[in-house]
């Protein structure tokens, strides 16, 4: 008789949750009083959140929140209201996704972030979701990673998971190439004036070669006018298609900004684009992805074939030079991803291709390697033009 009444209020108190809306249902939890305040300073937000259903909350602990106002950023963004709108909206997926939803195969998942001062992808900035071990974890911009600590909380527009980390709003291209050490393409953009071209596109695939990368073809590098070097860089870019490490599959051939195409193949557990490596896949920027390879592609080389033990060089008779280029005047960040600021990256990166992540034995394990103090560059970024 004891263990039927204890069932019976067991289910009676699901029940009482899954009826109560949401803020009901952050009130009732402690450890996110501090997401509960900063919903409550935006009542247009909040009533639309509250109409809301079918959707997914990402919702930062009381402990997530201290770690971020902590740092440099956190103590700028009090006085940033909008920049406090957009993270929260990035914490709000379009869908209900519980834990068990989430598998060891990555999904990119849309959010409510669609205001154009942070991102410009349809649809909404996406997030990474995918299972690694015992974990869910979601990636965000740079990389950033933040695991669900308390899954599955139910409310009357669907479900919300506790994590350990406040995602960061994906950045423009160039502000993640400078922030992820990635500081040969930064320098080539900024040189050859293809910074706002491939900021403000939409929709936006670009291959970004490393550091490594560039520093293997310098003795052509300066042999290059800019009108040639530019044509090179749109050749790394796909206008109009966001195309995440699940959307390439082998024989894709794909037009870029520079009019001809890359072909993708996947041979042997790794990813290529014509003969370059993809070293570092879906990094996230404000206006779709990024794939970090260890060869420059060459428009007038794109016969040449993936061949997973060596990375063949697109540009005859180049080689490698002591310093890498373009990088004069580049800042070099604290940390990076994808051994971008590192003469010898190419290194770090194939080891790093041994783990696992999104798109399966082929993508290497992303850590959060740059950390809350980036978080809300990319807003600053766009609201300064």
């Amino acid at each position: 008789m004891q263990f039927k009444l204890l069932s019976i209020a067991a289910l009676a108190a699901t029940a009482s949750a899954q009826s109560m809306n949401l803020t009901a249902t952050l009130m009732n939890s402690s450890m996110l009083s501090n997401l509960t305040s900063y919903v409550s300073l935006f009542p247009t937000l909040l009533s639309s959140l509250e109409s809301a259903t079918n959707i997914t909350i990402l919702a930062p602990s009381n402990a997530a929140f201290t770690a971020l106002l902590n740092s440099t950023a956190g103590m700028a963004l009090a006085n940033d209201t909008a920049a406090i709108q957009a993270i929260l909206s990035y914490h709000v997926l379009n869908g209900t996704y519980y834990a068990s939803n989430i598998t060891s195969n990555a999904t990119f998942v849309p959010t409510m972030l669609s205001n154009p001062a942070y991102a410009n992808v349809t649809g909404g900035q996406r997030v990474e979701a995918i299972t690694e071990g015992m974990n869910v974890t979601f990636f965000s911009g740079l990389l950033q990673n933040a695991s669900v600590t308390q899954a599955n909380i139910n409310f009357t527009g669907g479900v919300i998971h506790v994590i350990d980390t406040v995602l960061t709003i994906p950045q423009t291209i160039a502000a993640t190439a400078e922030a992820a050490g990635l500081s040969a393409i930064a320098g080539a953009l900024t040189q050859t004036n293809l910074v706002s071209t491939v900021d403000d596109l939409m929709d936006v695939t670009v291959f970004v070669p490393n550091n490594a990368a560039f520093q293997a073809i310098g003795s052509a590098v300066g042999n290059l006018t800019m009108a040639q070097l530019a044509s090179i860089l749109e050749y790394h870019v796909i206008n109009g298609t966001v195309a995440y490490s699940t959307d390439l599959t082998s024989g894709m051939m794909v037009p870029t900004l520079n009019g001809n195409n890359v072909t993708i193949t996947i041979m042997n557990g790794s990813v290529f684009v014509d003969s370059a490596m993809v070293v570092i896949p879906d990094v996230l920027v404000a206006n779709g992805v990024v794939h970090v390879i260890d060869a420059v592609l060459n428009p007038n080389a794109t016969t040449l074939t993936a061949n997973p033990t060596t990375t063949a060089v697109a540009f005859a008779g180049a080689s490698s030079v002591s310093m890498v280029p373009f990088t004069s005047g580049i800042p070099t960040p604290t940390s990076a991803i994808g051994g971008g600021a590192a003469a010898g990256a190419s290194s770090a990166s194939a080891a790093m291709a041994a783990s696992s992540s999104s798109a399966g034995a082929w993508a290497p394990m992303r850590t959060g390697a740059v950390g809350a103090a980036a978080l809300f560059a990319a807003g600053g970024a766009f609201m300064n033009v």
